[in-house]
C-alpha cells in the first residue's frame, strides 16, 4: 500500500553529510518500512476476521441440526406419552411382570431370547419403568457450564462474552467432542435393550398368538411406550446441550472476530500515521526548519510503532 520513496538528487544534495543528514534521508525509508508492515498487520487482522465469521456460519449450520434433531425427539417422547394416557383412559394397565411374560412366552423363541443377557436387561428395564443408570449428561468444564447457565437464563451479549474470554477454543470444542461421547454412550447401552425389546414384542403380537385382550401384550406395550418416551427425553437433552454448545462456538468466533476487525482498523490507523510520516520527512529535506519537520515525522513514525505494539499486545 507505500510506494517506494527515491530521494531525488537536488534534495540530496541539500542534506548535510554527516550523521545528521544521514538520519534525515534514512527517516523516509524507515516510515516506508514501517507502513508497509502495518498495512500487511491489518490485511491478516482483517482476513482473520472473515474467517472467523464463516466458520460462526458453519457451528450455527450444525447448531440448526442438533436443534432440529431436539425438537423430532421431543415431539416423539409426546407422542408417546400420549398414547399411554389414551392407552391408561381405555383400558386396565398394570406394570409389566417378568415371572407372567416368561410364564406368557413359554415354549415359543421369545423365551430363549427372554433368557439372554439382553433379554433379561429389556425386561428388567420394562418393568422397573426407569432407564438403566448412566453418566450425568452435564459439562465437565465449570466455565462452558457457567457459559451455557448463563445463556438459558437469557444474559446479555457482554456477560457471556465476558464468560467466554477465558474458554479458549479448544476448550469449547473439546466440550462438543465429549457431549458427542456421551450420545454414542447412550446408543451402546440402549442398543441390547432396544433389539431385545423389539424381537419380544414381535413374539407377543405376531399375527399367530396376537389377541386384543392379552393383558401381557398390553401391559408390554404399556411399558414399552414409557421406556420409548423416556429415552427420547434423554437424548433430546442431550441434542439440546450439543446445540447450546454450538451456539457458544458461534457467539465465540463473532466475537474474535469482532477482535480482529478492530485490530486491522487500528492497524490501518497506525498505517495512515507512518505514511504521515513518510510525507512529512520528505518535506523536511527541502524546507529549512529540517529539525521541527523532523521531530514531526519522527513523532508521527514513533506513534504509529508504539500504536501498533499495543494493539498488538493489548487489543
Amino acid at each position: 500500500m507505500s510506494a517506494q520513496i527515491n530521494i531525488p538528487d537536488e534534495l540530496k544534495a541539500d542534506i548535510p553529510q554527516n550523521k545528521w543528514g544521514k538520519v534525515l534521508a534514512a527517516t523516509p525509508i524507515v516510515m516506508t518500512v514501517i507502513a508497509t508492515l502495518l498495512a500487511g498487520l491489518s490485511s491478516s487482522e482483517m482476513t482473520r476476521a472473515q474467517y472467523d465469521r464463516s466458520l460462526a456460519a458453519q457451528h450455527q449450520s450444525k447448531a440448526g441440526d442438533q436443534w432440529s434433531y431436539f425438537q423430532a425427539k421431543r415431539l416423539r417422547a409426546a407422542l408417546q406419552r400420549n398414547t399411554l394416557d389414551l392407552l391408561r383412559s381405555t383400558t386396565a394397565v398394570h406394570p409389566l411382570d417378568p415371572r407372567t411374560l416368561a410364564t406368557r412366552l413359554a415354549g415359543t423363541p421369545g423365551a430363549a431370547l427372554l433368557a439372554t443377557p439382553g433379554g433379561q436387561l429389556a425386561c428388567d428395564t420394562l418393568s422397573h419403568g426407569a432407564l438403566p443408570a448412566s453418566g450425568p449428561d452435564t459439562v465437565s468444564d465449570a466455565r462452558i457450564a457457567a457459559a451455557l447457565a448463563a445463556a438459558d437464563a437469557g444474559q446479555s451479549d457482554a456477560d457471556l462474552a465476558r464468560l467466554l474470554k477465558p474458554v479458549k477454543e479448544a476448550d469449547l470444542a473439546a466440550a462438543v467432542q465429549e457431549a458427542f461421547a456421551r450420545v454414542r454412550a447412550f446408543d451402546t447401552l440402549l442398543k441390547p435393550i432396544n433389539q431385545a425389546a423389539d424381537a419380544l414384542e414381535q413374539e407377543l403380537i405376531r399375527p399367530a398368538a396376537a389377541d386384543a385382550t392379552d393383558p401381557v401384550a398390553r401391559d408390554f406395550i404399556y411399558a414399552r411406550l414409557g421406556y420409548s418416551a423416556q429415552r427420547y427425553d434423554r437424548e433430546s437433552r442431550q441434542n439440546q446441550v450439543i446445540a447450546q454448545l454450538y451456539e457458544l462456538q458461534v457467539r465465540q468466533s463473532n466475537l474474535s472476530a469482532e477482535r480482529h476487525h478492530a485490530r486491522s482498523q487500528r492497524f490501518f490507523y497506525g498505517m495512515l500515521a507512518a505514511q504521515m510520516g513518510v510525507i512529512i520527512a520528505t518535506f523536511s529535506m527541502a524546507a529549512r526548519k529540517k529539525n521541527f519537520l523532523w521531530a514531526l515525522a519522527a513523532a508521527a513514525g514513533s506513534g504509529a510503532v508504539a500504536f501498533a505494539a499495543y494493539v498488538y499486545l493489548f487489543v
